[in-house]
């Protein structure tokens, strides 16, 4: 970059510098810390004065049970949440496109869009106010349909649908949101010329909206896949109450190292569960981004 550019825009190099200072204080410096991954931590010691542990902090990881089944849940939650996200979104940002009263589509995008900003701490109250021993569904539903009472906080197995239905609530409406964009954004002359052509409202959709929304759409799972080794905490430990009968339902990579550093005391671990996420994410996208590229060059991220 020549230097005349960089006095014509130093304006927006300056807006630009308080970000660069979070994102590198956030982001990068706490990368030193993976060094912990391979030491055998002790707090009187310190990081530097730890002694050595090479891999046994992984060897030791992966020859835990909990390890691989909060590997399992991790990935195939998040597998569930990237496919259901996106297909109802989709669905979504196409019926709120053709809304055509400005005020009742502003309403409807603040409803669906409402449940994202509120945190996982209000969420699992709405959650135990309709799961819980008194809550809607066994007082209301289940009690007027006949059937008994079911104990939510611990059947294990019903909270495999449990947590994609909550996931997908809270979620959809941000993504539906960034896919209306990309619908509005398309060239009307394409539906004019469809309707002329005698094209009805079905064909429009999937002869236009869907493949022209079709970029984004791969942005936007790419950027999921990026984080696929990521869970949401929130949603894994604050919406089941951290109900130990649910862990085998519950237990991902991050309540994993939750428990491992600030239950356990666990540091090395921890730490090696926390790069064995970063390193599987970060290999995923590169993968994911290399399929998209041999298909369709341009919806590729780079």
């Amino acid at each position: 970059m020549h230097i005349r550019n960089v006095i014509k825009f130093r304006v927006l190099f300056l807006m630009m510098l308080p970000t660069l200072a979070i994102v590198i204080f956030n982001n990068y410096l706490p990368m030193f810390g993976v060094v912990l991954a391979f030491k055998n931590f002790t707090f009187s010691d310190g990081i530097w004065g730890s002694a050595w542990a090479g891999l046994n902090n992984f060897k030791y990881l992966f020859q835990t049970d909990i390890a691989w089944l909060a590997t399992k849940n991790t990935i195939s939650y998040n597998s569930i949440f990237i496919i259901l996200n996106n297909v109802f979104a989709v669905g979504l940002a196409i019926l709120l496109n053709e809304i055509r009263n400005g005020r009742l589509k502003s309403v409807f995008q603040s409803t669906i869009l409402f449940p994202y900003f509120l945190s996982y701490v209000a969420v699992s109250y709405v959650l135990y106010a309709f799961l819980g021993e008194s809550g809607f569904i066994n007082m209301t539903v289940l009690k007027g349909l006949g059937i008994d009472a079911v104990s939510w906080y611990s059947a294990a197995d019903k909270w495999h649908f449990i947590l994609p239905l909550v996931n997908t609530w809270k979620n959809v409406g941000y993504f539906a949101v960034v896919y209306l964009a990309a619908i509005v954004s398309i060239d009307p002359e394409y539906y004019e010329a469809a309707v002329i052509d005698g094209a009805s409202k079905w064909k429009q959709i999937m002869h236009i909206t869907v493949p022209m929304m079709f970029p984004i759409i791969v942005i936007m799972t790419l950027l999921q896949v990026s984080r696929i080794f990521n869970a949401d905490f929130g949603l894994f430990y604050q919406a089941p109450l951290n109900s130990g009968a649910l862990q085998n339902a519950t237990e991902v990579m991050d309540t994993f190292v939750y428990r491992n550093f600030l239950l356990n005391g666990d540091v090395g671990m921890s730490s090696a569960a926390g790069l064995y996420q970063a390193v599987v994410g970060f290999v995923l996208v590169l993968v994911a981004n290399t399929v998209v590229r041999r298909i369709n060059k341009e919806n590729a991220l780079f």
